[in-house]
């Protein structure tokens, strides 16, 4: 999936896990061994398909040695005008 095709927050994320586990030096399937979550679902993260639970965020961050907080940089939620809503918001690109 190239940059232009990451959209939201699960987007996001997904960019900033794999950049964070090849710069760990580990394939997805390390990652996945580590963690103890299949390789297929460490795709699907990566990928903007599926969002981690609290639990494995965490465990995903420390697997590659980062703070959780990299993981998620760049993305927040904005409350809607109505009394009920609101929508994500991410920085466009990575540095």
């Amino acid at each position: 999936m190239g940059p232009s095709q990451v959209t939201g927050p699960s987007g996001r994320f997904g960019l900033l896990l794999a950049r964070a586990r090849l710069l760990a030096g580990m394939s997805q399937a390390e990652l996945g061994n580590v963690v103890e979550i299949h390789r297929t679902e460490i795709s699907l993260y990566e990928r903007g398909g599926q969002e981690p639970r609290l639990d494995s965020l965490l465990r995903l961050a420390a697997a590659v040695e980062v703070e959780p907080a990299e993981l998620v940089a760049g993305i927040r939620w904005a409350p809607g005008t109505h009394a009920i809503g609101g929508v994500y918001l991410t920085e466009e690109g990575l540095e």
